[in-house]
């Protein structure tokens, strides 16, 4: 029973981080001129009201459908899952990224900074949804995060103010990923804190420069 129980945690965390990467491809269309920005916004605030639905059917209905089966951990069994809270983080930060506030420049990376980062930081190491993780997790998810923004700000705000600028952003991802917010006793889920703290903090840099 212990052994199938750490098979099935295993094969939960595997499909949460498949479904973290695939997040990627949400900007691609627009980056390949394929949609709009807007459009792209309009197609994560639709994948928003599917999760709304499903989370709907598994609190409300009862039912237990295939994704709560695939993707959900235990400690999420009676609140709103980490797939959904995914949705509303990566569809905030693009609709934030079609105000005056920010742009898909900086919306591309903060959202992949969540789809990439957040995986590797996973795959280094498991912990509760209120432990912090290990030094080594906080310095390889800076990295990455930091490899992510680069190539987006370097080339709108120059070699200086774009290092700066992915920096910040990376740290703030950072920590949103390793040290989960706390607000009335509920821990905050990364999944809305790492792209929309990344997005925000690199928006107000961005603007100083």
């Amino acid at each position: 029973m212990g052994a199938a129980a750490t098979g099935w945690r295993e094969r939960v965390e595997f499909e949460r981080r498949l479904v973290h990467a695939t997040g990627t491809l949400y900007p691609v269309p627009y980056l390949l001129g394929w949609l709009s920005w807007t459009q792209t916004t309009a197609l994560l605030l639709l994948s928003v009201a599917t999760a709304a639905a499903l989370e709907f059917l598994r609190l409300v209905v009862g039912l237990d459908h295939a994704v709560y089966r695939a993707l959900i951990r235990e400690y999420e069994a009676d609140a709103v899952a980490g797939y959904a809270v995914y949705q509303v983080g990566m569809a905030g930060t693009a609709a934030v990224a079609t105000t005056a506030v920010a742009s898909p420049t900086l919306a591309v990376p903060a959202m992949w900074m969540l789809s990439l980062g957040d995986p590797v930081s996973g795959a280094l190491g498991t912990n509760g949804p209120r432990e912090p993780k290990r030094p080594l997790v906080w310095a390889v998810m800076f990295l990455v995060c930091v490899a992510i923004a680069l190539p987006f700000v370097v080339p709108s705000f120059g070699p200086t103010a774009g290092a700066v600028v992915a920096i910040v952003g990376a740290l703030t991802a950072t920590v949103a990923d390793g040290l989960p917010p706390v607000v009335r006793g509920t821990t905050v889920d990364d999944n809305l804190t790492i792209p929309v703290g990344a997005l925000a903090s690199m928006a107000v840099v961005a603007a100083v420069f």
